[in-house]
């Protein structure tokens, strides 16, 4: 049940984080760092990971693109979401940080009673805030 809402973020080109070890790298990569805390929830995941792969058409991206998966990898979801600094835990969930510091949170009462155009369009709009300067500055 779980594997085709994974490969609907996996087959966006977006990386699972499965460890703290893996998040850790992950956060540390210079640049700009989206991590989408992916779940089975049904309105709001069914709408969030739509949205994503909508997002990710978008000529401006994240330099870096990772999902973990609430439920499923704990430990990782967990060390994921303590870099969401100001934030409770939401699943689902999207976060920005340029190199390693929060910028941008979408919360799941931003998700769930919005259709996927919509969230895209909040995602390819802080792609243009947030990432067109560190593509800018390479």
């Amino acid at each position: 049940m779980l594997i085709p809402m994974r490969e609907e973020l996996t087959k966006a080109g977006v990386q699972e984080l499965r460890t703290p070890a893996e998040v850790d790298r992950a956060v540390q990569a210079p640049g700009t760092t989206m991590i989408i805390v992916n779940s089975v929830c049904g309105c709001a995941a069914g709408r969030m990971r739509p949205a994503v792969r909508m997002a990710m058409q978008h000529s401006t991206r994240p330099d870096h693109v990772y999902s973990v998966f609430a439920g499923q990898d704990k430990e990782a979801t967990d060390h994921a979401r303590s870099f969401f600094t100001g934030y409770p835990p939401s699943s689902p969930s999207i976060g920005i940080l340029r190199d390693g510091k929060l910028v941008y949170m979408l919360q799941r009462h931003q998700i769930e009673t919005r259709e996927a155009g919509a969230i895209a369009a909040d995602l390819a709009s802080a792609f243009d805030r947030l990432c067109a300067t560190t593509a800018a500055n390479d």
